[in-house]
């Protein structure tokens, strides 16, 4: 027989053999596959409350006024435009359209984090 035939031969021989082994012990516990950082417990702040909701509460609220505000410039961008006519674009506008990216952008990165 050749090596490769044996090697085929011997696998198929003994897989029910390495299938029948636990890979760990039952009285062992499987380590953590993500360990928790000491920096990534979440801390009390001195009136007892989690340091991590009162920060998603404040992003919250900050990306509310945000929204607000990319709302009322969005208004203000209509009205200016239908008041412009036709083929005419104000600079007011063109302004007007990157502080609403800029607070767009502001309200996505605060949802990413």
């Amino acid at each position: 027989m050749s090596r490769t035939r044996r090697y085929a031969l011997l696998t198929l021989l003994l897989s029910p053999v390495w299938s029948a082994q636990e890979p760990f012990p039952a009285d062992r516990q499987r380590p953590d596959p993500f360990p928790k950082r000491p920096d990534e417990e979440d801390r009390k702040l001195p009136n007892g409350k989690s340091q991590k909701d009162a920060i998603a509460k404040q992003n919250h609220e900050q990306s509310l006024k945000d929204a607000n505000e990319m709302i009322q410039a969005a208004t203000s961008l209509r009205d200016e435009l239908q008041k412009a006519g036709d083929y005419v674009v104000p600079l007011t506008a063109v302004k007007r359209t990157e502080e609403i990216e800029k607070l767009a952008r502001r309200i996505r990165g605060r949802l990413k984090a």
